[in-house]
């Protein structure tokens, strides 16, 4: 009887020791995760926050699951090598970016850390990955351009405003991929006996200087691309465009949202629920090379019809019929 007491009680020691250890052992630490983005916290704010409902669809809660480290550069480009380059020293575990330059500054900083992108305009073309079925390298992630879109913009221009001789494409010149939409935009116009500038609008005094530029050639028509860069301007681009009665197609809904004509574009705020199940795949072991950088394959057209009574324009059957969302 006392030998069977003694094994009891050797065996309530050892499951309360057992049971101490397991209570002892450390939690898992969060997972860390950095974001880059070239726009500021309002400009994105819907997408980054529909990043983080699906991280929590998933299973991750918000600082014991993961913990998000985000730097902005507000539509200075030139901070991004420094803030890519602060991200990289904190050791995340996957780096997701929003728009091109951030793209290539993050693929600048770093070989090593996986980094997926969100919205970059071509990663083939501007250089940071082989192929969109097998990327290669350390990126991977969804592109918000479709192949002829600056075909599309054009065709949209010349139905609302046939008569438009003169085209002005506002953009971020140094974006590799914005002057290669460009020289594609010119290719596609000058048989059409249409001419076309290109100007730089990363900042409050460069959009002002063009607009200026755009009333003393009195062009006829402009073309704003999808550029993050631009998006902090976005209010002073559509009140300049309406102030000087330039009908106008956008690159992005936000700006139509505030005010302008009409945007045809891919629906951005989708890209971002996708790059979450991309990073989940990363933390879970996936290598950003065997996951395919996916093209926009849903694209919107949305009409502010306030505005484009404004203008006194007519929008043409052909054009309505095509409309996905009218903003009155």
């Amino acid at each position: 009887m006392r030998r069977r007491d003694t094994i009891l009680a050797l065996l309530a020691l050892g499951a309360a020791a057992g049971s101490a250890a397991a209570v002892a052992q450390p939690a898992k630490p969060p997972r860390r995760i950095a974001t880059l983005d070239d726009s500021n916290k309002r400009g994105r704010a819907r997408g980054w926050a529909a990043f983080r409902k699906r991280l929590e669809e998933l299973g991750y809660v918000a600082g014991k699951g993961y913990v998000i480290e985000d730097r902005w550069a507000s539509g200075q480009a030139e901070r991004l090598p420094a803030l890519a380059a602060e991200l990289v020293a904190l050791k995340p575990d996957v780096i997701v970016t929003a728009g091109t330059p951030s793209a290539l500054a993050a693929k600048q900083a770093t070989s090593s850390i996986s980094i997926v992108s969100i919205g970059a305009s071509d990663p083939v073309k501007a250089g940071p990955v082989k192929s969109f079925a097998r990327p290669e390298g350390n990126l991977t992630g969804f592109s918000s351009v479709a192949i002829n879109i600056a075909g599309k913009w054009l065709e949209l221009l010349r139905e609302i405003a046939p008569q438009a001789k003169s085209i002005t494409l506002l953009t971020h010149t140094d974006n590799p991929v914005a002057m290669q939409i460009f020289r594609d935009l010119q290719e596609k116009a000058k048989p059409l006996g249409l001419a076309v500038r290109v100007f730089d609008g990363r900042n409050h005094s460069n959009v002002e200087r063009a607009f200026d530029t755009m009333a003393r050639e009195r062009v006829d028509a402009l073309i704003v691309t999808a550029s993050g860069v631009l998006l902090e301007q976005r209010h002073q681009i559509v009140a300049a465009a309406a102030r000087q009665r330039i009908p106008a197609v956008y690159g992005r809904r936000d700006y139509p949202e505030a005010g302008g004509l009409m945007s045809y574009a891919a629906d951005y705020d989708a890209l971002f629920p996708r790059a979450a199940d991309y990073a989940h795949r990363i933390l879970q072991g996936a290598k950003p090379s065997e996951l395919p950088f996916e093209m926009a394959s849903a694209f919107k057209l949305v009409l502010n019809l306030k505005a484009a009574n404004a203008l006194g324009l007519k929008i043409p059957e052909s054009v309505r019929v095509r409309v996905d969302e009218v903003i009155q």
